[in-house]
């Protein structure tokens, strides 16, 4: 009955656009029935707590009815009366009340835990499988704090429910039924009476809380944009002297959050104080009706004594219900804002019927992957074309070079290669396959690249390069920083390659960080080989350097280099000037120079600027 889930635990299907609390709730509901045999089990025991906690005042009461029969002294009640299985069996049914609770909890840690550990990595799977579009346009202070709280607010939402307000309606229900059945119905009218005023009152002015959580919610998460993007560009702030206007800046934010977080605070204050009133009020009136039908003799004082105690046990948590509705709400709506994230449409899928770009390892095609553009349109947005009718090949183990000024649509080429987008019109292939009848991990999986912009992560550097093939032994990874030129360096670090990076990799310089990505590549040890500026950030002895190392790597293996600087591809098999998105130009280097071209423009402008920085 409690035998362990299977790990791979079906998934809900899509969600709608606009969640409702129950749509959240029936989304939620299939990561916990995965582990149905422990939530059958726990509330097995959720309602044996319940009976024997009703069960308690019961037993108190025939105690003390036995105590208060005339008659006998109170020693002779003591000693004949009293039956000793009376006394064990109201022991025996405190205890069991707390064991059936701690039971139900033991068994249900395990599926609240789980719940939460799968849905945040299927969050975490689901961000991933973003297009680039989505990662560029993200905030991430708002998404990890949405993440964070839709995270926490599982379990308190499994909590609440499960160990507060679906234990209380079982008691109600348990309680109403004995005092229908013991006692005149003014006792059940009372306390249904104030039942539904309480719950009433409770969910009109919480469903009002609500809108108000959320404004402070909204504005919490802006602020934690705000915190994160000024520390994310701490040296921006810095550079520009602007700790200032940053400071005022997130202090507006937080103006704004302490005027909701105040209104937020009043309006629960109300909403204790009309709950404690109503709350007062019943029991009032069913201690006063208790006291007339004792005072009449048709209640003993057992009778009384079991009302107030079921009183007691019923309005205690009943006391709370406010803030556990008010807190349930709030749960459901962060779990509605994290399930937002997976309702994000994956521009870029894989096709059904999708399959491998190769059977084994991607190392084995070295020298034998073809690249292919066919008449490729490209647009970020329908009114901003970047590329237009661009076609070109990069037969197996041969080296194409893209150069061209800044915003020509260079980049672009690579993003499309990885297929970060679908192309608008035309195809991207490898060996003729359409990159969208492959599937996305092999096609990656098949691409070593260099990008212009290095980030690394706050790790190691060993950690850094070893991530180009997390599975490499270290001396892989010292062969490849040798590669790269940047062995030298880690060796006379203090800490070597356990040296960390910081954020972003800002410990390290930007010809560093080059030479770590380089390192990453050469380790990765893919068929096809893209260097997007590769050595833009280097000195002209480093890159003089590196590029014959990257020339070496780039032997045998399909290479696209997207340069700016003409030096680096004039060993080109071919050369592409790409201008506005279109090609205008393409050959060796020596042809293009010849023709006198754009190409031979920039060649001279270039040559120029290294004589007068020489």
């Amino acid at each position: 009955m409690m035998r362990r889930a299977s790990s791979s635990v079906a998934l809900p299907g899509p969600i709608p656009e606009t969640r409702h609390d129950w749509e959240t709730i029936k989304t939620l509901l299939p990561y916990l029935w995965a582990w149905k045999g422990r939530v059958i089990f726990a509330l097995c025991c959720m309602l044996l707590a319940k009976l024997t906690n009703v069960a308690v005042p019961m037993v108190f009461k025939e105690i003390i009815d036995t105590f208060t029969l005339p008659g006998a002294s109170k020693l002779e009640q003591a000693v004949l009366l009293v039956p000793l299985g009376l006394l064990a069996a109201y022991g025996a049914l405190r205890f069991a009340t707390v064991l059936f609770t701690e039971l139900r909890e033991i068994f249900f840690a395990r599926v609240t835990q789980r719940a939460v550990r799968t849905i945040t990595l299927q969050v975490f799977e689901h961000l991933h499988a973003l297009s680039l579009r989505f990662h560029l346009d993200r905030q991430t202070g708002g998404l990890t704090r949405d993440i964070e709280r839709g995270t926490r607010s599982i379990g308190s939402l499994i909590s609440y429910t499960l160990y507060s307000i679906l234990p209380t309606l079982v008691e109600i229900a348990l309680v109403l039924g004995i005092l229908a059945y013991r006692y005149d119905k003014d006792f059940t009218l009372i306390t249904l009476g104030t039942l539904v005023i309480y719950v009433v009152f409770t969910v009109i002015v919480t469903n009002w809380r609500t809108k108000l959580r959320r404004e402070v919610n909204e504005l919490d998460t802006a602020a934690n944009v705000r915190a994160v993007d000024s520390l994310i560009n701490f040296e921006t702030v810095k550079y520009f002297n602007n700790e200032r206007w940053e400071h005022d800046r997130y202090d507006e934010q937080m103006q704004k959050w302490e005027a909701a977080q105040i209104k937020s605070q009043i309006s629960l204050s109300w909403l204790n104080l009309g709950q404690s009133m109503i709350i007062a009020s019943g029991v009032s009136l069913m201690m006063w009706r208790a006291a007339v039908s004792v005072a009449a003799g048709e209640m003993t004082v057992g009778d009384i004594v079991l009302v107030n105690a079921f009183l007691i046990q019923l309005y205690m948590p009943l006391n709370h219900l406010g803030v556990l509705y008010r807190e349930i709400r709030q749960s459901l709506t962060d779990i509605e804002r994290m399930f937002g994230l997976l309702d994000k449409n994956r521009e870029v899928q894989d096709a059904p019927d999708a399959r491998p770009l190769f059977s084994g390892d991607p190392g084995d095609s070295v020298g034998r992957c073809e690249v292919e553009f066919e008449n490729v349109g490209f647009a970020y947005e329908a009114n901003r074309q970047i590329l237009f009718d661009v076609a070109f090949k990069v037969g197996a183990g041969k080296t194409v070079a893209v150069v061209g000024h800044s915003g020509s649509g260079k980049s672009t080429l690579a993003r499309l290669l990885f297929r970060f987008y679908d192309v608008t019109s035309g195809s991207v292939k490898i060996n003729g396959s359409d990159l969208r009848a492959l599937q996305q991990a092999s096609v990656r999986a098949a691409i070593g690249i260099v990008p212009q912009d290095t980030v690394l992560f706050n790790d190691t550097i060993f950690y850094n390069i070893q991530y180009g093939r997390p599975t490499a032994s270290r001396e892989e990874v010292i062969a490849a920083a040798r590669a790269a030129h940047i062995h030298g360096f880690i060796e006379k670090l203090p800490e070597g390659y356990e040296t960390r990076v910081g954020e972003r990799g800002l410990k390290l310089s930007g010809g560093e960080k080059q030479r770590v990505a380089i390192a990453r590549a050469l380790l990765k040890n893919p068929p096809i080989l893209i260097f997007d500026e590769a050595t833009s950030a280097l000195d002209s002895k480093t890159e003089k350097a590196i590029q014959a190392e990257l020339d070496l790597a780039a032997v045998g293996r399909t290479t696209l280099i997207i340069a700016h600087r003409l030096s680096t591809v004039m060993n080109a098999d071919e050369i592409l000037v790409l201008d506005a998105g279109h090609i205008i130009e393409r050959g060796a280097h020596r042809a293009l120079l010849e023709s006198n071209g754009l190409y031979a423009q920039m060649w001279a402008l270039q040559q120029q600027e290294h004589l007068i920085e020489g």
